[in-house]
């Protein structure tokens, strides 16, 4: 079966919790058009570079199916009718990468980044505790 990569961007005002919702529609349109999801990528929630239906921010998701075309056309067809979807792309791919994509990858260096500064803070104020002493 043909491999493809959608990604959507839904409302900034959902919760985390709406969006799994939102997912896992998606997931079931594809399932039961003989397909299956082989990567599924919640990228969290980010600025747009433009207002898109006065939102300045959206949450942004990435699906990896492998499925025919007749469930990938019914579940963009879903997507089009969902008001809190404000935008789609669907390409076709000719592999699915292997592990996290590399969105997933920079939030978790800056993750990494963030716990290392905070890990430099804690000793160097104990170090300046010391000198206090």
């Amino acid at each position: 079966m043909p491999l493809y990569e959608s990604t959507f961007i839904t409302r900034q005002d959902l919760s985390r919790q709406d969006i799994t919702k939102i997912t896992d529609s998606f997931v079931s349109i594809v399932e039961q058009g003989g397909g299956k999801i082989v990567k599924n990528e919640y990228w969290g929630l980010r600025n747009l570079a433009y207002r898109i239906r006065k939102n300045r921010k959206g949450h942004y998701a990435m699906l990896a199916i492998d499925a025919p075309i007749a469930a990938v056309k019914e579940m963009e067809r879903n997507m089009g009718i969902n008001e809190d979807i404000i935008r789609v792309l669907t390409v076709r791919v000719e592999t699915i990468e292997e592990g996290p994509t590399a969105m997933m990858q920079q939030s978790r260096s800056r993750d990494d980044y963030v716990a290392d500064t905070e890990t430099t803070d804690v000793v160097v104020v104990a170090a300046a505790e010391e000198t206090l002493n």
